[in-house]
């Protein structure tokens, strides 16, 4: 098929987080082995892996019709791109990861003014280099090609900026955060050009909305249950719901089925109130997407 939509997947440990997710939204995406160009069950759409650092230069110069890439690397390459949606997820958890600037624990360093003429190792330098000089601070800031955390204490570095979800690795390293530098999440993108095309942008757009369905699917679960008629009101009341619970009487009974998808941190609290409210034979079950 001609016009194919050129689709950048990221590289490294976002990529099996990428696939799993186009799973769960329709798509089947094959990385074998070192190739750089998987497979996809869509003759609409043809991949390319690359580093998430690159992705919106190769999506910005028109190389990729779009991409997956963080909030953050999109800041750090000053990439003029079309954020066709914002997507939360990783492969450790589901809330943004945040650029913190750290330092050793024993330190007498509190706040970034006291990193005046001191050094800073960080992968994301460009950004990290227009923090300080916002705040007139004097730091000499140094590309890091990894293990960022360990620079400090092999005295490469006075403190680092490096990005955590759950800051274990950060304390694992012996460092503390005094501050916090930016919150990122993944973003889906598309080259301004490629936006203009009806025919990719209505392509694009399927994407976008079948990725963020199954992500609100993965935090949602459905319920249902038997309720007897002189308990019904009780246990709706209980129940949140996108809009409202389905509510459909049983075969020849007093009974009702009630059907409803909430917040699946919310079911361990919900079940033992609904049982205790009348429902019986509660069903709970996996969404795949909620569009």
């Amino acid at each position: 098929m001609k016009n194919k939509i050129k689709l950048g997947i990221p590289k490294g440990s976002l990529q099996n987080a990428t696939i799993a997710l186009f799973k769960r939204s329709g798509w089947m995406i094959r990385a074998e082995g070192r190739s750089y160009y998987p497979e996809i069950n869509d003759e609409e759409i043809e991949c390319a892996i690359c580093r998430a650092q690159e992705m919106s230069r190769y999506v910005e110069g028109g190389t990729l019709d779009a991409g997956l890439t963080g909030k953050d690397w999109i800041v750090e390459n000053n990439s003029d791109v079309q954020v066709v949606a914002d997507l939360v997820y990783s492969k450790v958890s589901s809330r943004p990861a945040r650029w913190v600037l750290a330092v050793p624990f024993e330190s007498p360093i509190n706040k970034p003014e006291e990193l005046q003429g001191k050094k800073v190792a960080t992968e994301l330098v460009q950004y990290t280099k227009k923090y300080f000089s916002d705040r007139n601070i004097e730091a000499t800031v140094e590309f890091s090609w990894g293990a960022t955390e360990a620079k400090v204490s092999s005295g490469l570095a006075d403190a680092v900026v490096e990005i955590t979800e759950t800051e274990r690795t950060i304390n694992a390293h012996g460092l503390r955060i005094i501050e916090e530098l930016m919150q990122t999440n993944t973003q889906f993108i598309a080259n301004h050009d490629t936006w203009k095309d009806q025919g990719k942008r209505k392509k694009i757009e399927q994407i976008s909305l079948l990725l963020k369905g199954a992500l609100l699917g993965e935090q949602l679960v459905g319920l249902k249950m038997n309720v007897p008629n002189t308990h019904l009101e009780k246990v709706i009341l209980l129940l949140p719901s996108l809009n409202a619970p389905t509510v459909a009487p049983l075969y020849q009974s007093d009974w009702f089925s009630v059907e409803t998808v909430v917040n699946s941190h919310k079911v361990r609290e919900l079940i033992p109130l609904l049982l205790k409210h009348g429902a019986e034979g509660i069903i709970e079950y996996p969404l795949n997407k909620v569009v």
